[in-house]
């Protein structure tokens, strides 16, 4: 197959920041996203409605006038979120899903939740309108093992939320293991997950090879390779409860390059030419299109873009830029450390 033409997708967890470091990303989002589901972990986080607005109306300030994109606004939840002010914003139409972080989790994330119970509130509100919670699904405890963090999640988290909220629509984001597969499909259809770009490709041997590599550093941290090829597998089956969210988290070269390096990896420039490698390799270019463009727009009531997008494989590879740079910040691209074939023609 040369030529694949799919309903242009959507990115169902993204990290667009703000300032002239949203400036610098925007357009690689806009380029072969039709919608995403942005994240509000700024500094300060985007905790209220008004909040929301604000950030919205930034974003949609820095697209030029020919971009078309709809960026969908979450709330980050603390211990004091007001429900009623979740409410309104839901009913304003501004707020489509709210986000849960433990605190200390990620990147700015010390605003997050500790005491899962202050949140009863705003979780019943969640449930009764049909809006998703968007959860970051690891416990923060040094007693933990950071590569069991998402599994100790889940038991002791996400799975009382669940039962306490049984009709509450779950989305257990970036997941990196077999279990957090496991709890999906043993679940109902209203629990779904997200599955990043650089966790279907890399496993944490891809942090230490030949040296402590900063740039495949990102939380949750990626797993061993048995859960990759896990994760691979459940992307490209055409499951309903697993979509695309690309977790693309933009930082500039220095603060990845540092003694404290940030959690994250830019994926969004090269995000569909891997998807398309990864589905061609396991035969299943077919199912492209539902995990980029359907499946995450069904789960979230939308239809799909109304927009197509092409991709073309080339039998020369292609080498992507190392990285993207304006008004002197510099971040570094994804290198998934093999040829890519297919590039996005239109």
């Amino acid at each position: 197959m040369k030529k694949i033409k799919i309903h242009k997708p959507d990115d169902w967890h993204l990290h667009l920041r703000n300032g002239e470091l949203l400036k610098l990303v925007l357009p690689h989002t806009v380029k072969d996203f039709g919608r995403a589901l942005i994240m509000p972990n700024l500094i300060p986080p985007v905790i209220t409605t008004s909040d929301a607005e604000s950030y919205h109306r930034e974003i949609m300030d820095a697209l030029d006038n020919d971009m078309d994109f709809q960026p969908f606004m979450t709330l980050y939840l603390t211990e004091d979120t007001d429900p009623r002010d979740v409410e309104d914003g839901i009913a304003k139409g501004i707020v489509k899903a709210v986000k849960l972080y433990p605190a200390g989790a990620t990147t700015n994330s010390s605003s997050g939740v500790r005491n899962f119970s202050k949140i009863s509130e705003t979780l019943a509100i969640l449930s009764a309108k049909n809006v998703p919670l968007c959860v970051h699904g690891e416990v923060v405890d040094g007693k933990v093992d950071i590569f069991d963090r998402e599994t100790e999640f889940i038991q002791r988290v996400l799975t009382p939320i669940h039962k306490d909220f049984p009709d509450l629509k779950i989305i257990l984001e970036h997941i990196t293991t077999q279990d957090a597969i496991d709890f999906v499909l043993n679940t109902p259809d209203h629990i779904a997950a997200t599955i990043t770009v650089h966790h279907l490709v890399i496993n944490r041997n891809h942090m230490f090879k030949g040296g402590i590599r900063p740039h495949y550093f990102c939380l949750p941290i990626a797993k061993r390779e048995v859960h990759r090829q896990s994760l691979v597998k459940v992307a490209t089956s055409g499951n309903p409860n697993f979509f695309l969210g690309t977790d693309s988290a933009p930082h500039t070269i220095g603060a990845k390059e540092s003694a404290c390096g940030c959690a994250g990896i830019f994926t969004t420039p090269v995000a569909m030419a891997i998807l398309a490698h990864v589905f061609e390799n396991q035969d299943a270019l077919d199912k492209l299109e539902g995990f980029t463009s359907l499946l995450g727009a069904e789960f979230y009531g939308q239809p799909p873009n109304p927009s197509f997008l092409t991709l073309k494989r080339e039998s020369v590879p292609i080498k992507p830029s190392a990285s993207i740079s304006r008004n002197g910040l510099e971040v570094s691209i994804f290198d998934p450390e093999f040829d890519l074939h297919w590039k996005v023609i239109d």
